[in-house]
């Protein structure tokens, strides 16, 4: 027999295992929080605060933005690269991640995007610049596209930087506005975690069962998600020989379906250590690793949510950069923000309730408060509302 988990366990198992149950307060540890969530995405988009400090604040609102890049161009205990999307990761897991270096130079190799990537001897060119001034950013050069412009075209240079990035000869040094500076990886990467001889097994082992381990609950599909450094080939195979690590469960989804999924052994301890979630009513980041998977969240909470920023404005159901909003462990409503932080003001464009929601004062106290909290990560005093501060 399956361990069977209700559907109310499951959501409360979920933001437990994301730091999202908690009240978001105490001491903070920003590598700590990155450890537990494996990475974090990051964004240029700075609707009110880009994804990657918003995620961080979400778990501790004592967290404020230049944190992040002090830990991965100061301390050196972050790396960035590439999971299914441009993330900051724990330096002690790069020894990990050289399978995935390999993998990204047999799909760049195969990609449209860089048959016009400049041959060895020009990419050895930029190297041997970086070696001698230090990380460059792509401002540093300045060759040209010859070649029939397309949508994914770009100039040669930074087709170079980019490829030599994600095989991993070269490594964010640091990042100034946003702006990526590339540097020489044996001089980022300290010494401990230069060249192991992890194999290719125990590297598919370790993502996925750190990828489980992080979750609680997952399919083999969710698994090869998370970190996206694996082939679904090579997760069904982690899953036959790691039978004895893995506890099959059967998880009520928020329609009253069954799911069969996997869960470490430990499911039962952890399920009675887990809390019912924290009341206090949370702005949730679209990119948030919680809710990042629409269709798990769909079937996991009963909320559907797409964003927006991609759709002509005319096609918008929502808006252009709407924030799910959570209080305990269901979602509540949705809210579209937006900062002038040289004005000094919060703006907040619209608020919509989900179905069978009520918007009590209460509700509408606690968004108040957090609302306040949020602009402060900011900087910004003022909160204007350009919509009704309530909904029916």
């Amino acid at each position: 027999m399956h361990l069977k988990i209700s559907n109310r366990d499951a959501r409360k198992l979920w933001l437990h295992s994301h730091g999202l149950g908690r009240v978001p307060t105490g001491a903070l540890d920003v590598l700590q929080i990155i450890k537990d969530l494996g990475f974090v995405q990051i964004d240029s988009i700075r609707n009110v605060t880009r994804a990657h400090h918003h995620i961080l604040w979400s778990r501790n609102q004592n967290y404020r933005e230049p944190m992040l890049w002090k830990c991965l161009s100061q301390d050196r205990s972050l790396f960035e690269h590439f999971t299914h999307d441009a993330s900051i990761i724990p330096m002690e897991y790069y020894p990990m991640w050289r399978k995935q270096f390999r993998r990204m130079k047999t799909r760049l190799d195969a990609s449209k995007y860089y048959r016009a990537l400049p041959p060895q001897q020009d990419r050895d060119a930029i190297k041997l610049r970086i070696e001698n001034e230090g990380a460059l950013c792509t401002r540093a050069f300045d060759t040209k596209i010859t070649h029939k412009k397309e949508m994914w075209s770009r100039p040669p240079h930074k087709l170079a930087l980019d490829y030599m990035w994600y095989i991993g000869e070269l490594s964010t040094s640091h990042r100034t506005n946003f702006t990526k500076f590339y540097d020489l990886s044996e001089r980022i990467i300290p010494h401990e975690h230069q060249p192991q001889n992890h194999t290719d097994i125990s590297q598919i082992d370790w993502l996925c069962t750190a990828a489980l381990n992080r979750m609680g609950l997952a399919s083999l599909r969710d698994i090869q998600k998370f970190w996206e450094a694996t082939t679904s080939a090579e997760v069904k195979a982690w899953a036959e020989r790691s039978m004895e690590q893995l506890t099959p469960v059967q998880v009520q989804a928020a329609d009253k379906t069954w799911h069969d999924m996997f869960a470490p052994t430990d499911i039962e301890k952890r399920l009675a250590n887990t809390y019912n979630a924290t009341s206090r009513l949370r702005i949730i980041n679209p990119f948030d690793p919680a809710i990042r998977d629409r269709n798990r969240l769909l079937r996991l909470f009963g909320f559907d949510y797409r964003i927006e920023i991609f759709v002509p404005a005319a096609k918008r159901k929502w808006g252009y950069y709407v924030y799910p909003l959570l209080e305990g462990d269901k979602f509540v409503g949705r809210i579209e923000l937006k900062a002038d932080r040289k004005a000094g003001v919060l703006y907040v464009h619209q608020l919509w309730k989900e179905p069978q929601v009520k918007w009590t004062e209460a509700r509408s106290n606690r968004l108040s408060s957090e609302l306040a909290r949020f602009a402060r990560l900011i900087g910004v005093k003022n909160i204007e509302w350009k919509c009704a501060q309530n909904v029916n």
